[in-house]
């Protein structure tokens, strides 16, 4: 399952490998794997400006920080 909205600042090294640029996020089942992976492009770190971890399926919506 794909998560709905993910905050436009997130990043993963996915993004930056040419062979997996153009394909979608990871799985939200997968995404323990990923989130260790993740950092946000406004805090340059794996917390956001909410003080909170970043990960492709805890960035969404609810937090104060989302960007769409």
């Amino acid at each position: 399952m794909k998560p709905a909205q993910v905050c436009r600042h997130v990043r993963t090294k996915a993004m930056y490998v040419p062979e997996q640029k153009d394909q979608e996020l990871p799985d939200t089942g997968k995404a323990a794997e990923y989130s260790g992976h993740c950092w946000c492009n406004r805090t340059l770190t794996e917390v956001g400006p909410d003080d909170k971890r970043v990960g492709i399926p805890m960035c969404g919506p609810a937090r104060s920080c989302f960007e769409q």
